[in-house]
């Protein structure tokens, strides 16, 4: 059990050690020819390179060609009119050029991730089908890269680890990209229930990368994010292996530096998911984590209903000693009030939302209740100012808002996934809600900027979508 900080302010224990060490690494393989001389896709997840950010979102439990929760993904290319149904792909292991044949229980999907891998100029789509069998050993899983270009998404290859992984291993169930160590291209973390693993970019067009190597430190691990908290030129990478006895999620940080990376256990942090911005305006990254659980017995100090916290960057990153921001459902000025099973915080992301200088978040509570309907789910807006992150002007968004489509209903479970992105280049981040559970098969709310004005679904039942419960929007690119 990791040490925590007493109500009572007891020291912390903070380990810092090389993670190089750790690593067992597959040999390093020669550049992709021409990627030496070749830049990065100025955005990473533009798949077509019209200069407009694009989308996808799974469907991991769809039905492709007769097989149930096989797993699909629809891509949403942006516009000056942001992303809509007439703009749009479908990717699964029945496309053509993509590896794989669609089978029962892959969920294809379930973990999604963008970046110029190849370093073509063209954002690429990582994902995730951690329920694929690999000859006898069931769930072990799979990741597969799908290529962008001037047409948009096309042909794909795999990823192969550096090791087969084993039976419920679910290889490939978290991803996250990121230049990690300085050389121009994104690396990739992969996470699952046996190991964590490394791929250094740039990869070839058979899906094979610079290195590769297996945290022997790090087992299971559910999530991850990577962010620049320190200003320098290299991205951090944050892994969240998930909830430990009595504490709300570990929480470890690698930063590069000298050419190694070196982790720091931030023993006071909880969190199972996480975003990067920078909410104070100071230009550098804050990392924020969600933590979505109730009190339990051997966590009384949880919030009930769920929470976050803000973990502000500086010039050497985060300080493993400072006290962060927590926001929950009863923070002042914060719509609501904390009830168990809210799972506010289940969800977040960080963005700019208003083009001033600072980088707001929108957290989801797909567990709210709404109007006596329970699951019905909500997303709370909590505004970045030169203060950081507080309550001032939050606002949550539900069903049941003037101006949303629709009617709220029990389990739609509206915030499963929150997502801001600037998709149609105003300069403002555009709000994406996933809603897995709305008309059985799921959908996705979207509107421009975080105004409920003009917004729109993007519903699995109109987009050729199939499947009992597909779980559209279950999933969203980041």
């Amino acid at each position: 059990m990791r040490a925590r900080l007493s109500p009572l302010g007891a020291s912390v224990r903070i380990r810092t050690f090389v993670l190089a060490a750790s690593l067992a690494t597959t040999g390093l393989l020669g550049l992709p020819g021409g990627a030496a001389s070749a830049a990065p896709a100025p955005f990473a997840d533009d798949f077509n390179g019209d200069g407009y950010r694009d989308t996808a979102v799974a469907a991991p439990d769809a039905t492709v060609s007769g097989k149930e929760s096989a797993g699909a993904v629809i891509v949403f290319y942006g516009s000056a009119n942001g992303i809509s149904a007439g703009r749009r792909q479908t990717v699964s292991q029945s496309s053509a050029g993509v590896p794989g044949a669609a089978e029962t229980n892959d969920r294809f999907g379930e973990s999604l991730a963008t970046g110029d891998l190849d370093l073509d100029g063209y954002a690429d789509l990582l994902i995730g089908t951690p329920r694929e069998d690999l000859d006898a050993d069931r769930d072990a899983g799979s990741l597969t890269v799908v290529w962008g270009g001037a047409s948009g998404l096309g042909a794909g290859a795999t990823v192969k680890p550096s090791a087969v992984p084993d039976k419920g291993c679910a290889f490939a169930e978290a991803l996250t990209t990121g230049d990690t160590d300085d050389n121009g291209a994104a690396d990739i973390a992969v996470g699952s229930r046996c190991s964590a693993q490394y791929f250094q970019g740039p990869f070839t067009r058979q899906g094979v990368p610079l290195s590769r190597g297996k945290d022997r430190q790090l087992g299971t691990t559910r999530a991850a994010v990577t962010g620049n908290l320190d200003g320098d030129r290299t991205a951090e990478r944050v892994m969240l292996p998930g909830l430990s006895e009595g504490d709300g999620g570990t929480v470890l940080l690698d930063d590069w530096t000298q050419g190694q990376y070196k982790r720091t256990d931030l023993t006071r942090a909880d969190g199972t998911v996480g975003a990067v911005g920078d909410v104070n305006g100071d230009g550098y990254g804050d990392l924020v984590l969600g933590d979505d659980m109730d009190p339990e017995a051997d966590r009384p100090d949880a919030h009930l209903g769920g929470e976050i916290s803000v973990w502000y960057g500086g010039p050497t990153g985060i300080n493993a000693d400072q006290t962060p921001t927590r926001i929950n459902q009863d923070t002042a000025g914060v719509p609501g009030t904390g009830e168990r099973s809210d799972r506010f915080g289940f969800s977040v992301s960080s963005a700019d939302t208003d083009n001033d200088g600072f980088s707001d978040v929108v957290v989801g509570a797909p567990g709210e209740t709404v109007d006596g309907k329970d699951f019905a789910g909500s997303a709370t807006v909590l505004l970045g100012s030169a203060h950081g992150l507080t309550g001032s002007g939050a606002r949550a968004i539900h069903e049941n808002t003037q101006g949303v489509p629709g009617a709220v209903e029990a389990d739609d479970t509206f915030g499963s996934v929150v997502d801001l992105v600037d998709r149609n280049g105003d300069g403002k981040a555009d709000l994406s809600v996933g809603v897995p559970g709305e008309n059985g098969t799921g959908c996705t709310w979207n509107t421009r900027g975080t105004s409920v004005t003009r917004s729109f679904y993007l519903c699995a039942d109109k987009l050729g979508v199939t499947g009992d419960s597909a779980a559209f929007g279950s999933v969203i690119s980041r």
